[in-house]
């Protein structure tokens, strides 16, 4: 079976030397190289092509978000792994969006990372926990929609505005109050951010929400 060939970046001697005894230990690993900066990092993944490298995010001549987006830029099957420290948005979704394989934290074990290496080999995504939690409410906020804010009571006024319904026809059908009705179709538009009853009907059938409540 070939060995995985795997590159290490990072601008920490002491975390590239860690890394290194480890996996020097792992007889289905080859370290191919060791780089302290994206430009280094770069030239080392074109004269050894690795099959992963685990990346470092901020480093002195920049960071391995720019790092990831070179090396896949001309070498797009690599699996990179990042390394990190930190794990705030500013870094997580980046990183993702250029590509990176799996992140990880180092306060991950030396097992935990061999075995993400392995398992990029087979396709599998090693997620850490933190960020998995990030990406999962990123994922959540952009899939609500400003009606999912409203009220069971606003829903069913919005379905009847989406129907074009009066005032009259909704107090009628909902049996409440006028001053009721109103004060509904208010919160609505708010909620919604659209100006006038229209704007909110045409929202209702676009959204389904009239089909939601049938």
């Amino acid at each position: 079976m070939d060995k995985i060939k795997v590159l290490i970046v990072d601008d920490h001697e002491m975390v590239r030397l860690g890394m290194k005894s480890y996996l020097m230990t792992e007889k289905r690993i080859e370290l191919v190289g060791e780089a302290s900066s994206g430009q280094e990092a770069a030239q080392l993944a074109k004269n050894h092509e690795p099959d992963v490298i685990l990346m470092d995010l901020l480093m002195e001549d920049g960071t391995g978000i720019e790092a990831t987006r070179n090396v896949l830029s001309f070498l797009p099957n690599c699996k990179i792994i990042i390394l990190t420290s930190y794990y705030d948005d500013e870094q997580v979704f980046p990183a993702l969006e250029a590509g990176a394989h799996s992140y990880l934290l180092k306060t991950a074990k030396a097992e935990e990372v061999a075995d993400a290496i392995y398992k990029s080999m087979k396709g599998e995504v090693v997620i850490e926990p933190k960020v998995a939690t990030k990406m999962m409410n990123r994922f959540r906020s952009k899939e609500k929609k400003p009606h999912d804010e409203l009220t069971e009571r606003e829903l069913d006024v919005l379905k009847c505005l989406g129907e074009g319904m009066t005032n009259l026809e909704i107090s009628e059908s909902l049996f409440i109050g006028i001053k009721t009705v109103k004060t509904h179709v208010s919160n609505i538009l708010g909620k919604l951010g659209v100006s006038d009853r229209t704007q909110a009907a045409i929202y209702a059938n676009r959204n389904g929400v009239v089909l939601e409540k049938n």
